[in-house]
């Protein structure tokens, strides 16, 4: 039982999954701070109040309140988690992404150079076979870096 769970909690995706909500926690504070400190204080300027949630209040006949100015500040923290989560994680992990990509189709590029010329030379050695001339035998391909001599 105790293996099972064990192997469960160390699985990759598991402590990557951990580690991701700790960073999401985290940044998510580094995020407040930055709409408490700059965001909100803008707001309050514009608008003559202390934060984005006294900000915008539209009174209600019956009592209450809509708080437009606390829906602004949750889509403004939005914005910000989205737009550095892309810029920081996102687009670095795309062209790495890609690069590696662009580096398997130039390997399997070569791969087919190399077989084009193979069939090249089997076609010459055909083309000669049929106008009766003997093909010389071909030479056994050199390995990299070796020298004849």
């Amino acid at each position: 039982m105790f293996k099972g769970f064990k192997e469960f909690l160390l699985r990759g995706n598991v402590v990557d999954l951990a580690v991701a909500v700790v960073i999401g926690a985290a940044f998510n504070a580094v995020v407040q701070k930055v709409v408490d400190s700059l965001i909100n204080p803008i707001i309050g300027m514009v608008f003559k109040a202390d934060s984005l949630d006294g900000a915008l209040l539209v009174e209600l006949p019956g009592g209450g309140s809509i708080a437009f100015g606390a829906l602004i500040g949750a889509i403004l923290n939005f914005l910000i988690v989205a737009a550095v989560v892309y810029f920081v994680f996102v687009m670095p992990m795309n062209k790495l992404r890609d690069m590696s990509k662009k580096d398997a189709d130039e390997e399997v590029a070569a791969e087919t150079e190399q077989e084009l010329l193979v069939e090249i030379r089997d076609l010459l050695r055909a083309q000669a076979t049929a106008s009766g001339q003997v093909p010389a035998a071909p030479a056994a391909p050199e390995a990299p870096g070796a020298h004849r001599e």
